[in-house]
């Protein structure tokens, strides 16, 4: 009778433990489904990424070619060279507009060449298809036979981009040019190995030429305009996929920023000939990226719940979310420039530059244009709107833009202004200098977080 009882009270307890084992199973796994729905999974973080890329990315369509500056356009493409060339003219000779009867030069090539680009032209597509592919090829042939040691690519000297930007604008708008081209071109053309060979030659002397404070201050008139293509060289050499020296476009930026004073929203003109309008540009041009960057940092961290909704974009809520100091206070101040310099916008007094046009007034323009494009916002809107009107009033009968001081060439001052009034159509191409920014301080912190792991 025990024994049996002993049995029966040992069945019962056996079945009471697993009763319990069960409910605290279930327990368990509730628990851990609770935790696993509230921790994104990488499927998860790997959506909100995507998401958070296409926000960003869902940029208006481009704004159709207007009537005059397609007119414009056909003018640049008529004025081009059988070679494929352009050319400026000579510093010797600024009233000498007819592009005809000028040296052809690699800065001024390029420059119209960039000009062709934005407006849809590629070697294997659009209208000038076979004018782009000629000055492609004036300009590998260029960089190709140029052998001698040193920051140039041609021997050519007084031409009016030279003496007004400086020595070595050649190598930096030809670098830009040549950035521009590669990813347009099919890896089986037989243009594109030796782009990119040309690329990569220029892209050695651009780095190798920069001088220990940031700049390309080599002679002419206004070399902080020379300086600030040598940064943005850097930066389309990066988009175009080339491992750039971050060093070398650090120390450009910080120098073309340095120019300005966030506070007072002035520009220090000391290397810009004395012209605030052209060390401004500069300035803003090289704030841009990172003034992006920064800001779309801080509005996925809102999207994630890192910061609040009505965090400001600052050095605290940077670091805040894990970018490292002086990354952030990089970062912050670009973003406060940025904001100081749309104020200026309509200063009438900063936009007359030297009093009247000259392609370093146009090229400011440009660099503006590019500079609000990458910042984003309705600053752009506004500004286009201005340059569009301003710039269409002043159009020669031909179609040509030429300045009234300093570099005078038709063909130089059409170009810039082309870029400028189409600066919208490479807004994505543009905004991947911010996005470059941001990544890299985005690999960075993911580098950081797992080595602690």
């Amino acid at each position: 009778m025990k024994k049996h009882s002993f049995l029966s009270t040992l069945t019962v307890t056996s079945l009471s433990l697993v009763v319990l084992g069960a409910t605290v199973a279930t327990g368990v796994q509730q628990v851990t489904s609770r935790q696993s729905s509230a921790t994104p999974t990488a499927k998860a973080l790997k959506k909100e990424k995507k998401a958070a890329k296409k926000a960003r990315r869902q940029l208006p369509a481009a704004a159709p070619i207007s009537t005059f500056a397609q007119k414009g356009i056909d003018w640049l493409v008529e004025a081009q060279h059988s070679s494929g060339g352009w050319g400026a003219g000579s510093h010797a000779n600024q009233q000498n507009l007819d592009p005809s009867r000028v040296k052809l030069d690699p800065a001024t090539t390029a420059f119209s060449g960039m000009a062709l680009l934005r407006a849809g032209h590629t070697p294997t597509a659009g209208k000038y298809r076979d004018s782009l592919r000629k000055a492609a090829t004036f300009l590998v042939d260029t960089v190709e036979r140029y052998q001698k040691p040193g920051p140039r690519i041609t021997d050519i000297t007084g031409t009016q981009p030279q003496a007004k930007l400086g020595q070595l604008v050649d190598t930096s708008m030809t670098t830009q040019f040549l950035a521009r081209l590669l990813p347009l071109l099919p890896k089986q053309d037989p243009l594109h190995k030796r782009t990119d060979a040309a690329l990569d030659k220029c892209l050695h002397k651009l780095q190798l030429s920069q001088q220990k404070n940031g700049s390309w201050v080599a002679g002419g008139w206004a070399p902080v305009l020379q300086s600030s293509l040598g940064c943005t060289a850097l930066e389309l050499a990066q988009v175009a996929g080339k491992n750039i020296d971050m060093s070398k476009l650090k120390l450009a930026r910080k120098y073309q920023q340095g120019n300005f004073n966030n506070k007072t929203g002035k520009a220090n003109a000391a290397a810009g000939a004395g012209v605030e309008l052209y060390a401004f540009s500069g300035a803003q041009r090289a704030s841009a990226g990172q003034a992006r960057a920064a800001n779309e940092l801080v509005r996925d961290a809102k999207r994630r719940g890192d910061l609040a909704e009505d965090a400001e974009v600052n050095e605290q809520n940077l670091r805040k979310i894990g970018v490292k100091s002086e990354k952030a206070k990089d970062l912050a101040n670009a973003n406060e420039a940025a904001q100081a310099q749309a104020e200026r916008l309509n200063d009438e007094t900063l936009l007359r530059g030297f009093g009247n046009n000259g392609g370093e007034e146009f090229l400011s323009y440009l660099m503006t244009s590019e500079s609000l494009i990458i910042t984003g916002g309705d600053s752009w809107k506004q500004w286009n709107a201005k340059m569009n009107s301003r710039l269409a009033k002043i159009q020669n009968p031909n179609g040509s833009w030429n300045g009234h001081h300093c570099i005078s060439s038709p063909v130089f001052c059409t170009a810039a202004v082309l870029q400028c009034v189409t600066t919208d159509r490479d807004a994505a191409i543009l905004i991947q200098v911010a996005d470059n920014a941001a990544k890299r301080q985005q690999a960075k912190d993911a580098a950081k977080v797992s080595s602690k792991r």
